[in-house]
């Protein structure tokens, strides 16, 4: 009540001022709300940019250096290439025509927004491209400052550590040769922004000025993106072509730099063919267009089928990683999820000591990963007298080497049925099925307990009107339960499968050298290459590789598992 009373008390006096007073008291009030909004996100911003931001950017950084405990030479996309071959240069091509596809979507979508409010507002462009200079501006200084600031440690080897010399230096490295007219650039980038954003928004006094010049930065960004992409992958082909040709290698680069990424754009022109088909005037046009999209697409694939080529020439260590991981993944999630849902359905029922299996199950979760594993690998030990090895002897079968053993488990089954497995067929090794079991004990409690909610939000009502239309339990649980489930089961499988990505406390208690790395996952063979072989630039490489994987994933169980989820 009291703040009403402040808000008319203060239009009454507003409105006692002259008009062109009134304006400018408006204007300073809203700048002052505007003001406030930024300061009081300012706080999350600075700790998104400094905890999430930047350790990503100086991963990315890392990633083209030669780096062992200090940063060495630039290697561009040596690292990269090291792991998965020449693709690295097609993925960081695609990555480059992807940011200008997306600048000129974004430039399209903004177009047909215009034309349907009415707004004239291409002039826009320019503010847009003042605010991208400026954001590119300030990339270009920061990545010419941190390695002037990375080399300080070299510089104070030997000599006496103070306070003094550390800002000394970090004032040098302000004050470097090629840092400083980047700041200068940058500061000169930023007025205009700000003068850019000034005048503009006093011109045009619209809502949307703002959002159009942020989209409008967003594409000049992209599209600068693209072409440095797309320069930088250049240099470094051609200076992989030149060394190839120094050593007298075949360099075989620019053939499949040019029929993958043409392969890719083939398939790009070919959903679009065939999304205009439906727009077709006629029968003739339409099935053209179809017959059209279908050639392109073959011509994709063959163009495409380069790829197995490149991915041999890639790092054994990280294929075979990916591999477990692919394993792993596989092995884990259908099984865990089908698992819990069968004991969130019995633990639902109205049983007695129903809560106390809910917490037994649910134990297994909260039980610290490092402990339980230990025990996982007593249990599952080599020796005769582990208990699952005692388990086996009870029943007549051979004891078996279990975390030590490297074979894949159908050719173990293959040889005990006297039938030869060909070596594609070999499946996960014994290794790492143990860690399968493992994975599947600990997540199927909270994979219940989530589905033991999903369970409590199902109307009865539904399950009630099912049961006097005659309908039994199996019917019930497969055209009505299940179907309500869906948010539930698309949720813990996308959590599940990023889970078995990167996974890796309890993989590092069960790995066993004798196993002969079969049992290291991606994220293993990362944290070897980082902590064991010292190689932090290439290890960065990796992780980038795998955020790549997990993210490809993400999208396309979005695409196929989320289309079919019902919310009711």
């Amino acid at each position: 009540m009291t703040r009403s009373v402040h808000s008319q008390h203060r239009e009454l006096k507003d409105e006692r001022l002259p008009l062109g007073s009134r304006f400018g008291v408006l204007r300073l009030r809203r700048v002052r709300e505007y003001l406030t909004g930024y300061l009081m996100v300012a706080p999350a911003v600075i700790l998104i940019f400094i905890f999430g931001i930047f350790p990503v950017g100086f991963a990315l950084y890392v990633s083209l250096q030669k780096w062992r405990l200090k940063r060495g030479d630039f290697l561009g996309l040596k690292n990269f290439a090291g792991a998965i071959g020449n693709l690295a240069y097609v993925a960081a091509f695609a990555l480059g025509i992807a940011a200008i596809v997306v600048a000129i979507l974004l430039v399209i979508r903004l177009r047909k927004e215009m034309r349907e409010n009415k707004d004239k507002a291409w002039w826009l462009v320019a503010i847009g491209l003042l605010h991208a200079a400026m954001i590119g501006s300030f990339a270009r200084w920061f990545v010419l400052l941190l390695p002037e600031v990375l080399d300080i440690a070299d510089k104070i080897i030997g000599v006496e550590k103070t306070r003094e010399l550390f800002n000394r230096l970090l004032g040098e490295a302000f004050r470097a040769e090629n840092v400083l007219p980047a700041f200068y650039i940058f500061l000169l980038t930023l007025g205009l922004s700000i003068a850019g954003y000034v005048l503009s928004t006093r011109a045009w006094r619209n809502p949307r000025n703002i959002p159009y010049q942020a989209r409008f930065a967003l594409s000049w960004l992209a599209v600068g993106l693209g072409i440095l992409l797309i320069v930088f992958t250049a240099s470094q082909v051609i200076s992989a072509y030149t060394a190839a040709l120094d050593t007298g290698e075949d360099p075989g680069i620019w053939p499949q730099i040019i029929t993958i990424s043409s392969g890719i754009l083939l398939l790009i022109a070919a959903w679009f063919v065939w999304r205009s088909a439906q727009d077709a005037d006629s029968s003739r046009g339409f099935w053209l267009k179809i017959l059209s999209a279908f050639a392109l697409l073959v011509g994709g694939w063959l163009l495409i089928g380069e790829v197995p080529v490149i991915l041999a020439a890639g790092d054994d260590d990280l294929w075979m990683g990916l591999k477990a991981t692919i394993f792993y993944s596989a092995g884990t999630v259908p099984f865990q999820l089908g698992i819990a849902l069968f004991l969130a359905v019995m633990l639902f029922q109205k049983l007695r000591g129903s809560e106390l299996f809910r917490m037994m199950y649910f134990l297994t979760y909260v039980t610290p990963t490092v402990a339980s594993a230990a025990v996982f690998r007593q249990l599952f030990s080599s020796r005769q007298s582990s208990l699952i090895n005692q388990i086996l002897k009870v029943f007549g079968m051979e004891r078996q080497f279990w975390l030590q053993e490297p074979s894949g488990v159908f050719t173990m089954i293959g040889e005990s049925l006297g039938i030869s497995v060909p070596e594609w067929a070999a499946g996960p090794s014994l290794a790492l099925v143990v860690i399968m079991i493992f994975s599947i004990w600990v997540y199927v409690g909270y994979d219940t307990v989530i589905y033991l909610a999903g369970l409590g939000n199902i109307s009865t009502e539904l399950i009630e009107a099912a049961e006097i239309d005659g309908a039994g339990r199996w019917a019930i649980f497969r055209n009505v339960i299940f179907p309500l489930l869906s948010p539930t089961t698309y949720f813990l499988s996308l959590m599940a499968i990023i889970g078995t990505f990167k996974a890796f406390q309890h993989i590092w208690v069960l790995r066993n050298e004798l196993a002969l790395r079969t049992s290291d996952t991606f994220s293993v063979t990362i944290f070897v290459e980082f902590f064991d072989k010292v190689r932090y630039g290439y290890a960065s490489a990796l992780a980038f590789v795998l955020l790549a994987i997990i993210v490809t994933l993400t999208i396309i169980n979005n695409r196929v598992q989320g289309s079919r989820v019902f919310y009711g």
